[in-house]
């Protein structure tokens, strides 16, 4: 197996760079993306290395760029998108969600729109109001867009090649603050398809479920658990829309209690549906209801509040000892 270790943000340039080697129809739009690489040096190099005619830097203007892109890809080409930061996709909101989202269906299946938008978004990385956000219920409640958020480097690397293949429009979230850490990647074999959930570690108390830059913190709430004597199953989600269900009601059945964890609030959230959805399917196998911590129902906070706001270890493991006692 050809394995390597690599940051996130470096799996995340590797899978682009592989993914313009194998098509010539692949390109990259956004703004700063070609000779300053992004703000997060995603596609450091890419534009040297393909040309100006496939790294394209755009104007300040990301209605502009979702608009040409959905142009591009009725021409045959697989633009991917970079929204610079999160908050930074709301003047694109009405291209996304009225044009991009409904074109194939309005045209009943003859138009493909094979378009990634990839979004930094979520915390812990101390930025000004704008600059971090968890959107992600916006596109998920939105029909005719697959949504995915990878946790992992080796994710990041594949899910992004495969979000390039779909001949569906991608809605690519990553989570900022998992850009830095390194983690093995296998340049060889995906091991999962792009819509699967996963079991990230085994249990038999409590089942931890979340997406993103959370799965690192369930994992750490799952290790102290342990400590305290409360196994702890950990899911992570991968795959927001559609969602992939089974190993996560596998998992609910076998323990009889979930938590779900999440950056935005929780107000209408994913963690919401998916919840309520596992107390449909999985009522009988249940000891306790679902349980959910998540931001605060509050604009994303300045700086120096957001350790209050995000959902921490701590506040994990109060909901499993809420779980536990019922």
């Amino acid at each position: 197996m050809a394995l390597e270790t690599m940051p996130f943000s470096r799996a995340l340039n590797a899978g682009l760079r592989r993914a313009m080697e194998d098509d010539a129809k692949v390109l990259l739009m956004g703004e700063d993306i070609g000779k300053l690489g992004g703000v997060f040096r995603i596609t450091e190099h890419l534009q040297r290395d393909f040309g100006e005619h496939r790294v394209l830097d755009t104007p300040l203007a990301e209605s502009g760029i979702v608009g040409t892109a959905i142009g591009l890809a009725m021409a045959g080409f697989r633009p991917v998108i970079e929204i610079q930061f999160d908050g930074f996709v709301f003047p694109a909101f009405d291209q996304i969600t009225t044009q991009l989202a409904k074109l194939t269906n309005r045209h009943e299946g003859a138009l493909s729109l094979p378009i990634v938008i990839r979004i930094p978004y979520g915390g812990h990385i101390g930025a000004v109001e704008h600059h971090q956000e968890s959107p992600e219920a916006y596109f998920t409640h939105t029909p005719g867009l697959r949504v995915v958020s990878p946790s992992t480097p080796n994710d990041a690397y594949w899910m992004i090649q495969e979000a390039i293949r779909s001949n569906d429009p991608v809605i690519f979230m990553e989570p900022k603050s998992r850009y830095w850490p390194k983690g093995e990647v296998d340049l060889e074999k995906s091991a999962l398809p792009l819509h699967a959930s996963r079991v990230v570690r085994q249990g038999t108390d409590v089942t931890l479920v979340g997406h993103g830059a959370m799965v690192t913190t369930l994992l750490q709430a799952a290790a102290l658990a342990e400590g305290e004597g409360t196994s702890c199953e950990v899911v992570d989600v991968r795959s927001l829309s559609p969602v992939d269900y089974g190993p996560i009601l596998d998992s609910a059945r076998k323990t009889g209690r979930m938590v779900y964890a999440q950056e935005a609030s929780g107000f209408t959230s994913l963690g919401s549906e998916i919840a309520a959805t596992v107390m449909e399917r999985a009522f009988y196998a249940l000891e306790a209801p679902v349980l959910r911590v998540s931001g605060y129902d509050t604009p994303f906070p300045p700086a120096n509040l957001e350790g209050a706001f995000l959902p921490d270890a701590d506040r994990i493991l109060d909901a499993v000892d809420r779980s536990m006692a019922y």
